[in-house]
Formats: structure tokens, C-alpha cells, sequence
């Protein structure tokens, strides 16, 4: 199976290429009856990542959602909220869609003048929508040090709190591991990107913890989330190692983590990324519904 990276997704998103149209002919997931019969608990809204499921297309996956008992799905762009819309589900986090990336993001300044249009031009379709969370990079850094990191991404987001927070929108900063999948990327543990919520000073200003990503950078999940609930607004999730399924085949131990996101009184978003093994589409929706229940503490 050829891995394919976060990197070229969110890439192939920006060209407007990544999700593929559907049909009314498209059957809908099938599943048993006692998947039918599952009734999700209510105390976690479940999400999924768009680019996990590249293959499948985006009517026939909304409507895998619906059946699943998911509330949205993740980093989708503004040409494709309409399909979502249609199958009621939202844009759980946002992505502009626009010309920068993961690595070319708001730590470097030659970056800002960008940044500042995707996120000008994408907010107020965000308000229209009715979505609230959109999502942002430090981006690699280059030699960039902690504190010149820290100055420039403040200096560049306070450019576009005053609209996000008139507009009731959070944007939401991910946190991904330099260790394996993001060399060089700034934003790679939880205490700077804290550091940066505190300088930014903006409650429309948080954090995405990524627990596939801390996992392998950090560890020590559930004290973290625990810790530094007040600057986390949603998570993403994986099997460490290799990305795949969050059942026994992995090493972190999913409902714990669950139940202390319920505990803190969360009220987010969490949205499974994991990259399903299977090959088939209806493997790949099966293994995200069997996630989902794995999650639903």
C-alpha cells in the first residue's frame, strides 16, 4: 500500500483535487446489524480526516459518516462543504485551502502577507457556513529558534485574531512530531505551542493535540491533556506506531485516553486520522466505524 502523508493530501486539497464527486448511484457503507443497532453515548463528538480516505469518494463517505453517527468531518475546503451540507454534517476544522503548508507556515515572516489572505478570504465563508474552527501551522523551521519562532507566529496570527474573534472563530494550531512524519516542523510539543497561546493572549487562539503525534514526541498523554486542558480545542487520533488502526494492533490504549478528554469536560471534536490497512473502501469505512466505537466512552 502506498503511504501517503498528510503533506500531499492537504497539498492535493489546496488544488482542489482531492475529493472526488459522487453519485446518487453510489451505494451507502453496508454494514451489520448490530452496527445498525450501535447507539453512540453522546459524550464525544466524532469527526474524521478527510485526506485518511482519499479513495472513497466524498458523497459516499458523508454518507458512511451519517450512518456511523459522526457530527462532521475534518480539513475539508470551502469547494466542498456544499456535499457535507447535503448529508448534514459540518466542517468540524476547517483548512483555507490556500497557497501555503505544513512547512511554509506563520514562524517565518516572508510567509505572513499569504497567510493573511487565505485566512481573510476563509473566515467569512467559515461565518456563512456556520463553522467555527480553522485550522494553522508554525511551519518547519529553518533554523528558526524557539524564541524568533515564537515572536514571528505571534506577530502574523495577532494580524488576523481581531477577525477571527469578531467572527467567533478559533484558529487552531496543530501539534505534529519532527520525530518521524514532520522533520523540522516547530510546533512539535505541547509546551511551546502553550507558550504561544499565552503570547497570542486571544481565547480564538488554541491548540490541535494530535495524539498519534505527541505520542511519539512527548508521550505522557493523558497528564498533558489533563494539564493543558484550557489551550487544547480538538483532537486528532492514530495507532502508534505506523498510523493505522486504533485497536489492539497499537500501542496506545484508546479508551483511557477517551475517557480523561470526557473527564476535563471537553466539548470539541475529536476526529479519527488513522490510515485504514485495508485495501476496499467498505474495509476502510468499516475499520473507521469500528474507531469510532473504540471512542465512545
Amino acid at each position: 500500500m502506498k503511504k501517503t502523508t498528510r503533506r500531499e493530501a492537504l497539498k492535493n486539497l489546496a488544488a482542489g483535487t482531492l475529493a472526488l464527486t459522487g453519485t446518487a448511484s453510489l451505494p451507502a457503507y453496508a454494514c451489520t446489524e448490530t452496527e445498525r443497532k450501535y447507539t453512540l453515548k453522546g459524550n464525544i463528538n466524532h469527526s474524521a480526516c478527510r485526506w485518511c480516505y482519499q479513495s472513497v469518494p466524498l458523497d459516499e463517505l458523508c454518507r458512511a459518516a451519517k450512518q456511523i453517527g459522526l457530527v462532521g468531518i475534518d480539513l475539508v475546503g470551502p469547494q466542498d462543504w456544499p456535499t457535507l451540507q447535503k448529508y448534514g454534517l459540518i466542517s468540524t476544522m476547517c483548512y483555507h485551502g490556500g497557497q501555503t503548508s505544513l512547512t511554509n507556515g506563520w514562524n517565518h515572516p516572508s510567509f505572513h502577507a499569504q497567510l493573511i489572505k487565505d485566512y481573510t478570504d476563509v473566515i467569512p465563508l467559515m461565518v456563512k457556513a456556520g463553522y467555527k474552527n480553522v485550522i494553522c501551522f508554525s511551519g518547519n523551521r529553518n533554523g528558526t529558534d524557539d524564541e524568533t519562532g515564537w515572536k514571528n507566529c505571534t506577530e502574523g496570527l495577532k494580524k488576523i485574531m481581531g477577525l477571527a474573534e469578531k467572527s467567533g472563530i478559533t484558529v487552531v494550531m496543530e501539534l505534529l512530531n519532527s520525530k518521524i512524519d514532520h522533520k523540522d516542523y516547530q510546533c512539535d510539543k505541547t509546551a511551546w505551542g502553550v507558550e504561544l497561546c499565552k503570547r497570542i493572549g486571544s481565547p480564538n487562539f488554541k491548540l490541535l493535540y494530535d495524539i498519534y503525534h505527541m505520542q511519539i514526541d512527548e508521550g505522557d498523554v493523558i497528564r498533558t491533556i489533563r494539564d493543558n486542558k484550557d489551550y487544547i480545542a480538538h483532537f486528532h487520533t492514530g495507532g502508534v506506531p505506523g498510523r493505522h488502526e486504533i485497536d489492539e494492533s497499537q500501542e496506545l490504549y484508546y479508551p483511557a485516553i477517551m475517557k480523561a478528554i470526557v473527564d476535563i469536560g471537553f466539548k470539541g471534536y475529536v476526529a479519527q486520522e488513522f490510515i485504514p490497512t485495508a485495501k476496499e473502501n467498505e474495509g476502510k469505512l468499516a475499520a473507521l466505524r469500528k474507531a469510532v466505537q473504540i471512542c465512545d466512552v
